[in-house]
C-alpha cells in the first residue's frame, strides 16, 4: 500500500461523511450505543475483523461511545487501506441491533 494523496484522501472522506480527519495522518469516527456492553461488543466484533484484515486501529471506549482512529503506520499516513478497513467498520455498525 502507498501513501494516499491529499486530493483522494479528500474524495475518500466525502463519500464517508461520519469519518473525520485528525491531524495529517489518522482518519477518525464515533460510534455511540444505547448500552455501555453494546459498545463492547462492537468492540469485539471489530477486533476479529482487524485481525482478519491485519490492520489495527486505535479504539477508545467512553461508556456509551466508541472512537475507531486509524492510520497506515508503514506508510506514515493514509492508504486505501485505511479506507477500506473504515466502510468494513461501518458495516458492522447497526444502531438497531445495539
Amino acid at each position: 500500500m502507498t501513501r494516499l494523496s491529499e486530493e483522494e484522501i479528500a474524495r475518500q472522506l466525502s463519500m464517508m461523511p461520519n469519518w473525520k480527519r485528525k491531524d495529517s495522518k489518522w482518519i477518525e469516527r464515533r460510534y455511540r450505543f444505547k448500552e455501555y456492553l453494546d459498545g463492547i461488543a462492537f468492540v469485539n466484533k471489530l477486533a476479529s475483523l482487524s485481525e482478519e484484515v491485519n490492520h489495527h486501529p486505535f479504539i477508545t471506549i467512553q461508556y456509551k461511545m466508541v472512537i475507531v482512529s486509524l492510520t497506515s503506520w508503514s506508510e506514515n499516513g493514509l492508504t486505501g487501506l485505511d479506507f477500506k478497513l473504515a466502510r468494513q467498520i461501518d458495516d458492522l455498525y447497526f444502531p438497531d441491533h445495539y
